[in-house]
């Protein structure tokens, strides 16, 4: 879920614990108050977004163009409260669960445009919101990274990955499976209402790089580039999980839209161990004819694994002891009981990777 802080009285606010997680700063700095232009992996979200006993936020991942306008690009269920807000809602930064569950009026930065791409469409979960004049730093830059690529880069399995987000700073990892299905658990409002669940295909998954209020955060390489390759929107304890950038991309293009991040114009990306084209940094991975024929493999059988009591995802990695070799990588709800032990070794002599987690949800 979001992060949520708790109403006492009607000032102040308490706020209650996320996941813990390895982090940079321990998020302090992404929680503050900033004096504009603002930079991106910050606090933010709708002045709507509370209830009678809550209020929440998320992040504001990082500074793109649509149509030639500066626009702060995060997640529908954080500007757009999963389809609840209105055209032209307040974007503040931080966010309400970081400024006492209140605005003073002086913390708005964006404008929210409307509900673009609705949630639960074109497998993506993400919101934009029209900034302000002179309130969102036009570099692109982004606490703790730096200014970004414009380039963007599809992920491959063990490429190494960083995001700056509201909770928990700082964070690098890996990818730990791609072409992954998943089903995600949603909270209509803020800490309230009904509680639904959007499936999603194709997307990227690491291991622990967040917690709730995470939400909207970019995803960039970290191989010797800054090129988005997520966008962060839900996870567990042990998992993160992203939609692959170049759906976001095709998402908030069509219709005829240009779309483009804002950053520096980088190199070519590095190269993963096994190219021939000299990596500038080189990071293990399956051969990408294995990678290929396990996604095959998985998605004629993708459907019966997860109809197996306990597994909400099937994806594609690396065996946890040899991380050229490709494995189908299905995660189980741990609080499922003994799940895992109905999971094969192996289908169609592929090998079988189960990660166990809690439940997926949108942070």
């Amino acid at each position: 879920m979001k992060k949520r802080s708790i109403y006492v009285g009607l000032v102040g606010c308490l706020i209650v614990s996320g996941a813990s997680v390895a982090r940079g700063d321990g998020g302090a700095l992404h929680q503050a108050k900033q004096t504009p232009p603002v930079q991106m992996g910050t606090s933010g979200g709708s002045v709507a977004d509370h209830s009678n006993a809550f209020c929440c936020g998320g992040t504001l991942g990082s500074a793109v163009l649509r149509d030639g306008a500066l626009h702060i690009l995060s997640n529908n269920h954080i500007l757009a409260r999963s389809g609840s807000a209105t055209v032209g809602e307040d974007t503040l930064q931080p966010g309400l669960i970081d400024s006492g569950c209140s605005s003073s009026g002086d913390n708005i930065v964006g404008d929210f445009i409307g509900d673009v791409v609705p949630l639960g469409t074109a497998n993506v979960d993400v919101g934009l919101s029209l900034a302000r004049s002179g309130q969102v730093d036009t570099s692109g830059a982004i606490l703790d990274i730096g200014v970004p690529c414009n380039t963007t880069q599809a992920a491959t399995v063990g490429l190494p990955v960083m995001k700056s987000g509201r909770t928990t700073g700082t964070t690098t990892g890996n990818i730990t499976s791609i072409n992954t299905s998943v089903s995600i658990q949603y909270q209509k409002g803020c800490n309230s209402g009904k509680k639904f669940t959007i499936s999603y295909t194709n997307q990227l998954v690491t291991g622990a790089m967040s917690a709730g209020g995470d939400s909207g955060s970019l995803l960039v390489s970290n191989d010797g580039t800054l090129n988005p390759v997520g966008l962060l929107y839900a996870g567990s304890s042990s998992t993160t999980i992203y939609n692959p950038i170049q759906d976001v991309v095709n998402a908030l293009t069509a219709g005829g839209h240009t779309f483009s991040f804002v950053g520096n114009s980088c190199g070519a990306a590095a190269a993963s161990a096994d190219s021939s084209v000299g990596p500038a940094v080189a990071f293990a991975t399956p051969a990408a004819n294995d990678l290929q024929a396990a996604i095959q493999i998985k998605e004629r059988n993708e459907a019966a694994l997860l109809r197996m009591p306990g597994v909400i995802g099937v994806g594609v990695g690396a065996a946890n002891d040899n991380p050229f070799q490709a494995v189908i990588v299905v995660y189980v709800d741990n609080t499922h009981g003994n799940g895992r032990n109905a999971i094969p070794t192996d289908v169609e002599g592929t090998n079988v990777r189960v990660i166990e987690t809690d439940p997926f949800v949108a942070q």
